[in-house]
This record gives structure tokens, sequence and C-alpha cells, in this order.
């Protein structure tokens, strides 16, 4: 999971970089609203932790503006020493899934992540799993439309079913390259299109059919489902 983490405490970002990275997860910091703002337009997170009080504007203000202009399905954790109910209140009230309140604690950081990451993406295991006319099989690379089996390499095949686990909802080019390549792969812009394009292919991903990728220019991909 890739997640945006936006306090102005650079010990605590340290902190929960850390934990996050422990947890298997990747993770962008931000010091000010205005920085994470300007990446949110532009780049796509599975979850957002927001500090209330911060140099530039106010966690409930940046909130505010993820659920107008944000997949409404995007997990929002306040972290802030406010403890008052009415504090609590306002939080949730502009937008925030859970509040935390500081000083953070591992333990119940990892806990209250995991229960928010969980409910917005259930974990699935299963080898097969089925989306309309594809069936995807973990083990054989491989994916099933038409009465035609198609073999993928495993980068194509871990793309792939990450646009279909994701359909609808626009995934950014660095999204899409750190969870198929890796946070530190340097993994050329280029190489992501390709394999893209390919998919398109043999996978019949157009206009027309059940399923399309469509390029949003300037931003990524997003797998998008049309009534046939």
């Amino acid at each position: 999971m890739r997640i945006a983490v936006l306090d102005d405490d650079r010990l605590l970002l340290e902190m929960m970089e850390r934990v996050i990275h422990e947890m298997g997860n990747t993770c962008q910091l931000y010091e000010t609203g205005q920085a994470c703002l300007q990446d949110l337009r532009q780049e796509t997170f599975d979850m957002l932790i927001v500090d209330w009080e911060l140099p530039d504007t106010s966690g409930p203000e940046v909130i505010r503006w993820a659920r107008q202009h944000l997949d409404a399905s995007l997990p929002i954790l306040f972290i802030t020493h406010r403890s008052e109910e009415r504090d609590i209140v306002e939080g949730l009230q502009c937008g925030a899934d859970d509040f935390m309140t500081k000083p953070v604690r591992v333990a119940e950081l990892k806990a209250r992540m995991h229960a928010l990451l969980r409910r917005a993406y259930p974990e699935c295991t299963d080898d097969v799993q089925t989306f309309g006319p594809y069936t995807f099989t973990r083990s054989s690379l491989s994916v099933t439309f038409g009465g035609k089996e198609v073999v993928l390499t495993y980068r194509e095949f871990a793309l792939a079913l990450l646009l279909f686990q994701n359909a609808g909802r626009l995934m950014s080019r660095d999204h899409l390259r750190e969870a198929v390549w890796g946070q530190n792969s340097e993994v050329l812009s280029r190489t992501l299109d390709t394999h893209v394009s390919r998919l398109r292919q043999v996978l019949q991903l157009r206009p027309g059919n059940r399923y399309s990728i469509a390029a949003v220019y300037g931003l990524g991909y997003r797998l998008d489902s049309h009534e046939i």
C-alpha cells in the first residue's frame, strides 16, 4: 500500500516512516499542507494520515479537500494533540475515518492502520480471482477470458491484477511503478507504458469491450468497466 503522511513534526514523520515500512507499505512524507495538496492533485495513495495543526493550513481543511476531490473510499486517519470530545467530533465530521491522539503509540498506530486498510481493501489471497469474463490464476500467472488462456510475465500479471482490483480508480504512474516494480526501482516510465500497451493487446482491454484501460494524461492509468 502507498500511504501519504502529513505532519510538521520531523521526528514523528521519521517514526511513522519506519513503522509504515515495517508493515510492508511505502510512504510519502509532507511537512506542509500545500506540498501535500499539490501531490494529491497528481498522485494517488491508498491511505492518508493527517495532523491537525499545520504551519500553513489545518488538518480539517486538507481532509475536506480530499473528500471533495479524491476517491470517497480513501481511508483517512487523523492524528492530533487534541482530545476533547468536540475535537474528535469535528475531526470525524470533516471526513476522517478514525482519530488518534498524540503521543503516538506504535502498537496502536499499527492496529488502527491495519483496521482502516483491511476495511478499505479487503485482502484476497485466493489463487483464483474473477472479474467479469476475466479469471486470474496466481500460480500459473495466467488470465482466462473468452475461453482462451493468456500466460503473462510476473510483472504483466501483477500490473493487470492491480488494475482489475482497483477498477474505476485512477492509479498514478508512480503508484503503479512502486506497486509492481518496488519502491526503490528505477524503472523507466516507458517500461510501464510498454507493459500497459501489451495488456491492452493481449487482454483486449479497449473501448467497446467489457473493460478498457484509459490513459489520464500526465497522471496515470485507470481500468474502466463498461456494460455490454
